[in-house]
C-alpha cells in the first residue's frame, strides 16, 4: 500500500503508479525464459564478409558520410571503475603486506607499464614522502594501492572508466574518453569535418568529464582537423526501479521512504531515443585500443556501418513500393526472401497469410529500427550472445540474450547455450530513422518481458533489485537485427587493471 510520502517521492521522480505495479508484479511472476530455436553461427544468422566484399561497404559507407547525414557515436560511460580494481581492494583487506596472488605480483612487477604511473608517483611523493620504488622496497605496496584507490591520491576506486588513464604515448598519456575522441575521428566524421560524440555519465561524475573535455577537446580538433560536437546525458530518474524485500514487498529505508535503484543499461534507450542523429554508433567506455592498434577498429566499424546503409537502402525501396501499390507477386516474393534470408527474420505461418495481410507483415517487419552487431568469436568471456529466438508474435528472429534469458535447466537449452560459437563485444550501428526521415520512437521496440531480477543487499538487509531489458537485449528486441563476424582483435574490453598491460594496451 503506498503512501502519501510513497506518492510525492513517484512524482519527484515522475514515475507512475502503474510502472511501480508493473514492477511489483514482475517481482511477484518473475520473467519467462525466452523459446531459444539455435546458437547463431556462421553457418546460420551471422554473416561473414569475404576479404573480397570488404572494400565494397566500406565505400558505401564513406559514401554515405558525404551525404548531409547526422552520425553519432554513442559511449555509455556512467559506470564506476571500482570493479576493475576488485583484486585490489582484496590485497588492501588481506592479513598480508607482501603482494602473494598472481594478480598482485602482475601488478607491481610491471606497475611502470601503467599509463597512471607518473600521475600515482606523485601522488605517493606527496601523501608519503617516498616514491613508488622506495614504497616498493620498503615493502610499503599497499600505500602505493591506497594511493591509487582513495581520495587522498587518484581516487580511482572512485571515478569511472572513462576518466582514468588508459594509455601511454611518446609524449602524453590518454584516458578512456580521449581515445574515442580519437576513434571517433576515424570513422564517424561527416562531410563538414564533424565528429558528434555523446557520453552517459553518473550525475556526480558529470563536471569531471565536461571539464576533461573542455582541456582536450582543442587539442584532438587539432590533431584529426575535425570539430567534435561532444554532449553528455545522465540515467533519467524516471527509469528507476523499485526494490523489494524477500516477501516481494516494497523495500523501505529507515525513514520509512522507499528505495530505487538504477534500472540498468536497459534505462538507456531513452537517453538513446533522444540522440536526433540518422546513424549511431555504440560502443562501451572501455574497449578502446591506443592509436597504433586503432586500424582493424576503423575497418570493421566502417564495414558494419556500410552494411547497415546498404540493407537500410534496399528496405527503404521495399517500403516505398508497398506504399506506392504498384508491386507484383514476384516482387513479394523477393521482400519475404529479404526477411528471411539477409534480416533472418522468420514467420511459420507466413503460408496461410492473405495477399493483403502479407502485406502488412511485411511492411510491418520493414518498418523497425535496424541494427548491425558485430560478433567475435567465443573466448569463454562473460555476457550475452547471439541467437535465433522465438517473439511474442511467434515469428522467429535475431536477438542478443544473456543466460539468464535462457532456461538452464532445459538440457537442450543449456546446450544451446554452452555450444555458441560467438560472442557480444557490444559493437553496434544502428539507423533509427525510417524511409520518410522521421524517427523511430525507440521505447516502443521494447520487450518490457525481458528484465532480471537479481539479490542485493542494503544496511544488511536482503533485497532484490529489478533491472530493466537490457540496452542490447531486451531494449532493441524489436529491431531488424544483422550480426557480421568481426576479428577478436577488435574486442579489448578494460575488465580489470592488469588488462591494461595487455600488448593491445601498451
Amino acid at each position: 500500500m503506498l503512501t502519501v510520502n510513497d506518492s510525492k517521492q513517484l512524482a519527484d521522480k515522475g514515475i507512475s503508479t502503474e510502472q511501480i505495479e508493473r514492477q511489483l508484479a514482475s517481482f511477484r511472476v518473475g520473467f519467462p525464459y525466452l523459446d531459444v530455436i539455435a546458437s547463431a553461427s556462421t553457418e546460420k544468422g551471422i554473416m561473414t564478409v569475404p576479404q573480397t566484399d570488404r572494400a565494397v561497404y566500406m565505400e558505401a559507407w564513406d559514401h554515405y558520410l558525404e551525404k548531409n547525414r547526422k552520425i553519432v557515436k554513442f559511449v555509455p560511460a556512467s559506470g564506476a571503475a571500482s570493479r576493475m580494481f576488485k583484486d585490489l581492494y582484496a590485497f588492501l583487506a588481506a592479513d598480508y603486506d607482501l603482494p602473494e596472488t598472481t594478480f598482485e605480483r602482475t601488478f607491481f612487477d610491471h606497475i611502470t607499464h601503467f599509463a597512471f604511473y607518473n600521475a600515482l608517483n606523485i601522488k605517493c611523493r606527496e601523501n608519503e614522502k617516498k616514491d613508488i620504488p622506495a614504497l616498493i622496497a620498503a615493502g610499503r605496496h599497499k600505500a602505493i594501492i591506497q594511493n591509487l584507490l582513495e581520495p587522498k591520491g587518484l581516487n580511482y576506486g572512485q571515478l569511472p572508466k572513462g576518466l582514468l588513464l588508459f594509455h601511454t604515448y611518446p609524449e602524453r598519456v590518454r584516458t578512456a574518453m580521449e581515445e574515442h575522441l580519437s576513434e571517433g575521428a576515424m570513422y564517424a566524421k561527416n562531410q563538414l569535418g564533424e565528429v558528434n560524440i555523446h557520453f552517459t555519465v553518473s550525475p556526480e561524475h558529470q563536471p569531471l568529464f565536461e571539464s576533461l573535455m573542455e582541456k582536450k577537446k582543442e587539442g584532438y580538433e587539432y590533431k584529426f582537423s575535425v570539430a567534435y560536437n561532444v554532449s553528455f546525458s545522465v540515467q533519467k530518474p524516471n527509469t528507476d526501479t523499485i526494490a523489494v524485500d524477500t516477501q516481494n514487498e516494497p523495500f523501505r529505508e529507515a525513514d520509512g521512504s522507499l528505495l530505487f535503484r538504477p534500472g540498468g543499461h536497459g534505462a538507456l534507450i531513452e537517453n538513446l531515443n533522444d540522440i536526433d542523429a540518422d546513424v549511431i554508433f555504440i560502443k562501451n567506455i572501455d574497449n578502446v585500443v591506443p592509436d597504433s592498434f586503432k586500424s582493424s577498429t576503423v575497418i570493421y566499424k566502417k564495414l558494419i556501418a556500410g552494411i547497415l546503409v546498404s540493407l537500410q537502402q534496399r528496405i527503404f525501396a521495399y517500403l516505398e513500393l508497398i506504399e506506392s501499390g504498384k508491386y507484383s507477386h514476384t516482387q513479394i516474393e523477393e521482400m519475404i526472401h529479404f526477411l528471411q534470408q539477409e534480416l533472418c527474420v522468420r514467420n511459420p505461418e507466413i503460408k496461410y497469410l492473405e495477399d493483403a495481410e502479407l502485406i502488412l507483415y511485411i511492411k510491418r517487419k520493414l518498418q523497425r529500427p535496424l541494427r548491425v552487431c558485430g560478433m567475435v568469436k567465443n573466448v569463454g568471456e562473460p555476457g550475452g550472445g547471439p541467437f535465433l529466438a522465438v517473439n511474442a508474435d511467434n515469428t522467429i528472429s535475431l536477438q542478443i540474450l544473456e543466460s539468464s534469458q535462457i532456461d538452464m535447466n532445459v538440457p537442450e537449452k543449456k546446450i544451446l547455450f554452452e555450444q555458441g560459437t560467438h560472442f557480444n563485444p557490444v559493437d553496434l550501428v544502428c539507423a533509427v530513422k525510417d524511409h520518410k526521415g522521421n524517427k523511430y520512437h525507440l521505447p516502443d521496440y521494447v520487450d518490457k518481458n525481458t528484465g532480471f531480477i537479481s539479490l542485493k543487499s542494503k544496511d544488511g538487509r536482503e533485497l532484490k533489485a529489478l533491472e530493466l531489458p537490457g540496452l542490447w537485449n531486451g531494449a532493441m528486441s524489436d529491431w531488424n537485427t544483422v550480426f557480421v563476424e568481426v576479428p577478436i582483435e577488435t574486442f579489448n574490453p578494460v575488465k580489470t587493471v592488469n588488462d591494461l598491460l595487455r600488448r593491445e594496451h601498451q
